[in-house]
């Protein structure tokens, strides 16, 4: 690859001598992911902050791992490699599948765009690579949150709407039942003021996010996902697990707290609901995880460091018929569910100039998210 840095000729060991290393910078600020490698033995030199991120690994780990480590025995990756001329600057591409190799035996293959470059140095061989679902993603989250955007704003207005005519209807059954003489016919205005008293719930529900003022501080994800824990667990205290997997070193996050323990509790409390059976058997997992994602696009916009939150559960998945609009407002997976849950936790979450993705199968439903981290 032309223009490579003449500098990077030997394996650099550790994390603090790669930092001596002045165009290490340069890779570091790629938003692609790039590994450096030996070409003889095909060990990592050096991986950027992109790959550390899309393989879940930190480059203490990576460094000095193999590609089957990483990504299983790929022949097409090897024949790319072995087929670079060792005495001149080359590079080849190649749409593969990368798997997971014995060092990531819990991650799931992906397509992804790679390019092998023959650098300007003796042995050094640089892997990068593009997930091919990562444009797709993009589009399919901006037209997600198109699609949420107008059916709020028609929540919103239906929810004005019906607002003034509930109180009247209300009033006007209060007023009949004290002319009533037969006080057998109170059950009938009873049914009408609870029903309008239901609405009126579901009405104050929908305009919640956007009655509040949003007050941002600083604060400690872990101390959040502690308070959300404790809460589900005193609900469902026998059958089921809720495990910590958190990156201790996350910085403090700026945003909205009690919007935000609203959010991931919808998600965590919809989770628990959904592992009814599982909680019956007594094997029912919640794994809230915390990472810290770099050089990321969240509708459009480029962040250098996000907050990446995963819920992840072990029930049967979300039905096929509504994956597709489960953050739709009065879409519910659960018999007599109202539907607003996740439609809630969406809002507070995008108020954070972020996003909810969820993918799911039978066994393993992972809902994440994704919020910049920001100052004020």
């Amino acid at each position: 690859m032309k223009g490579a840095p003449e500098t990077l000729g030997h394996p650099v060991k550790g994390a603090a001598q790669a930092a001596l290393f002045s165009p290490y910078a340069a890779w570091d600020q790629l938003p692609n992911a790039v590994l450096l490698i030996d070409q003889s033995q095909q060990l990592v030199i050096y991986a950027n902050p992109a790959a550390e991120v899309s393989l879940d690994l930190s480059i203490k780990v990576l460094e000095g791992l193999s590609l089957y480590d990483l990504f299983g025995h790929i022949p097409e990756l090897s024949e790319m490699l072995e087929k670079l001329d060792p005495d001149h600057s080359e590079v080849r591409r190649q749409d593969l599948l990368l798997g997971p190799g014995p060092a990531r035996p819990d991650h799931d293959a992906f397509h992804a765009h790679v390019v092998v470059a023959k650098l300007n140095q003796p042995q050094v061989v640089l892997i990068e690579w593009l997930p091919l679902d990562q444009q797709l993603q993009s589009e399919r989250d901006s037209r997600l949150k198109q699609q949420v955007e107008a059916n709020k704003t028609l929540m919103r207005n239906l929810a004005h709407e019906i607002k003034n005519p509930l109180g009247g209807i209300r009033g006007a059954a209060q007023l009949l039942e004290m002319e009533l003489p037969d006080k057998a016919l109170h059950e009938y205005t009873q049914v009408i003021i609870s029903e309008s008293d239901r609405l009126q719930s579901l009405v104050d529900r929908l305009l919640a996010p956007h009655r509040k003022a949003h007050v941002d501080e600083y604060f400690n994800i872990h101390e959040v996902l502690e308070r959300i824990r404790s809460l589900v667990l005193a609900e469902f205290s026998h059958g089921l697990v809720i495990k910590r997997n958190y990156d201790i070193s996350l910085p403090d996050f700026l945003g909205d707290k009690e919007a935000l323990i609203q959010a991931v509790l919808n998600i965590v409390h919809n989770a628990a609901q959904a592992l009814r059976v599982q909680i019956e058997q007594g094997d029912a997992v919640i794994e809230l995880r915390t990472r810290v994602a770099r050089n990321v696009t969240i509708a459009k916009n480029r962040h250098k460091l996000a907050l990446d939150l995963h819920v992840i559960d072990n029930g049967p998945g979300v039905p096929e018929e509504i994956k597709d609009k489960i953050f739709f407002p009065l879409v519910s997976g659960k018999e007599g569910g109202s539907g607003l849950g996740l439609t809630l936790a969406q809002t507070y979450v995008q108020q954070h100039q972020g996003f909810i993705a969820c993918e799911s199968k039978p066994g393993c439903t992972d809902f994440q998210i994704q919020m910049p981290f920001r100052k004020k």
